[in-house]
């Protein structure tokens, strides 16, 4: 093979390597307010759930799926959710990873609500365009049983959000109106992508009160997960966290009814390295090619 030719092999594959880290998927966020399954039991730790439904989570799927809280994803729905999830594996999104999610019980952590305007918080870790849509289960729920499609008020969603590229301090944050319901319920979400096929799920639990063992079911409310938790769990995940803040201006606090600040742009800084290997390699390649020329004129 020629020197020429030996360059330009060198210059695809360095290429191929900055292409696939900029390209790279991810997870990409989870309800936090209210807080979704999967990041209440993040929150408590993969490693020493607290909750027993958060313990038979990790027993049933092991830990990987909470490292992996924002991944609950179909890559190529398309506005398909209806058509491809079934009845009983809709908090997974039909997907055998994240099963332990479909669970009927009633001690999943749940946040207090109630009825009226409210303002729900998504932590999203790389923003995309679409819609946000909520929908709030039925009076008759019964959450001993496994979630269907007719269990939620699909003709009336209680927030549909237009989505952007972008996320303030890394949160979307937007208002809703809950319906009046009383004791527990569920908030089921369907984020799905205009830009791509994708499409992400999460269920999150709350307790209107109005019934006997509201107090009990108030005492496991759930919590969040922090950043510093992000942060010191990014080695053990599969998905990146790392793409939530690209709203102008320095981080910020985060949303007042939330209890977490921003994650870092370390997406950027790894892109920065790979170009800098880039530029090298190729000022590298330039530098031998030019010697190999100089040896190979006779004297």
């Amino acid at each position: 093979m020629s020197w020429t030719r030996r360059l330009l092999a060198v210059g695809a594959l360095t290429a191929g390597v900055v292409v696939t880290a900029a390209g790279s998927a991810g997870a990409h966020g989870s309800l936090y307010g209210p807080t979704s399954r999967i990041a209440a039991c993040y929150a408590e730790g993969p490693e020493h759930p607290q909750s027993q439904v958060c313990k038979d989570l990790v027993a049933m799927s092991g830990t990987q799926p909470l490292y992996d809280w924002n991944e609950v994803n179909i890559a190529d729905a398309n506005g398909r959710s209806r058509q491809i999830i079934p009845d009983g594996k809709l908090c997974s999104a039909n997907r055998d990873k994240y099963k332990a999610l479909d669970m009927a019980r009633t001690d999943w952590p749940a946040t207090t609500v109630k009825a009226g305007v409210t303002t729900f918080n998504f932590r999203v870790t790389a923003p995309h365009q679409g819609v946000m849509t909520l929908y709030v289960t039925n009076s008759g729920y019964n959450p001993t049983q496994p979630l269907k499609w007719s269990d939620l008020d699909l003709a009336h969603p209680v927030a549909e959000y237009a989505t952007g590229r972008t996320a303030t301090n890394g949160y979307y944050t937007f208002s809703g109106t809950l319906p009046s319901r009383t004791g527990r319920q569920l908030v089921y979400q369907v984020w799905q992508r205009t830009d791509s096929p994708e499409a992400f799920y999460g269920c999150a639990d709350v307790d209107f009160g109005g019934t006997a063992g509201a107090a009990a079911l108030a005492a496991a409310a759930p919590g969040n997960p922090t950043e510093q938790q992000l942060a010191a769990d990014a080695g053990r995940s599969t998905a990146r966290h790392d793409h939530g803040v690209t709203a102008a201006g320095a981080q910020a606090a985060a949303p007042a009814s939330a209890s977490f600040t921003t994650a870092s742009a370390s997406s950027t800084a790894m892109l920065g390295v790979v170009g800098i290997a880039l530029v090298s390699a190729g000022a590298s390649g330039v530098l031998l090619y030019r010697r190999m020329r100089t040896a190979a004129v006779p004297a």
